[in-house]
């Protein structure tokens, strides 16, 4: 049993040796591991990073949504005012 297609979300970018390839090409390959080795692959797909299965070498990134605030830019993040209670 392969991987099933809910399991590779929009936001995974997938390349096989060097080339940018589609979810069911992933899952028509998928169907040849064993449990391990789809294991290992959806902790990858999750985190992303490199994995060599089968002599195939699989680069995964994920593309991070953008996080707005209410009136539709990025958020700044918190700031932080230097003080008495402030350490260096």
């Amino acid at each position: 049993m392969g991987l099933s297609p809910q399991s590779i979300r929009s936001n995974v970018f997938i390349k096989l040796n060097g080339e940018y390839i589609k979810k069911e090409t992933v899952i028509s390959l998928s169907e040849d591991w064993n449990d391990k080795q789809l294991s290992y692959f959806r902790k990858m797909i999750q985190q992303g990073g490199k994995v060599r299965i089968n002599g195939n070498l699989f680069e995964i990134t994920i593309n991070d949504n953008i996080v707005l605030n209410s009136r539709g830019e990025k958020d700044g993040g918190i700031i932080t005012i230097p003080g008495v209670d402030e350490r260096f």
